[in-house]
């Protein structure tokens, strides 16, 4: 069974604010192209995932895993991300 997904205030904002489907963000943390940790220092991931109903424009998601959860921290539409050779 797949763990549910928390969106946190500010993700439920930015997704509102960019337009962003709940689909795209559920795909590309569920299965992402490519991920790589987060360089903050935090236990955060980065999660991307090009997304063909966008003119294959790249989603970041930054997210948490936990134990019992998946919390979406933040989504956006990246024009600098690039998948890794």
């Amino acid at each position: 069974m797949s763990k549910p997904l928390h969106f946190t205030s500010h993700a439920q904002t930015v997704i509102s604010e960019r337009q962003l489907d709940r689909q795209w963000i559920e795909r590309t943390v569920r299965d992402p192209d490519w991920q790589e940790t987060d360089p903050s220092g935090l236990p955060t991931e980065r999660r991307y995932r090009s997304i063909p109903e966008c003119g294959d424009r790249i989603l970041r998601v930054i997210c948490l895993e936990t134990e019992e959860e998946i919390r979406i921290i933040t989504a956006f539409l990246d024009r600098k991300a690039r998948m890794p050779q």
